[in-house]
């Protein structure tokens, strides 16, 4: 296993869950 490769999964998975809590949060305010 690739530790660049699991890192750059675990980021986008991060950025994805940051945006989709940005995404509700604006929607509920």
């Amino acid at each position: 296993m690739n530790l660049g490769i699991l890192l750059g999964s675990l980021l986008v998975l991060l950025l994805l869950g940051y945006l989709v809590y940005a995404l509700l949060k604006a929607e509920r305010f």
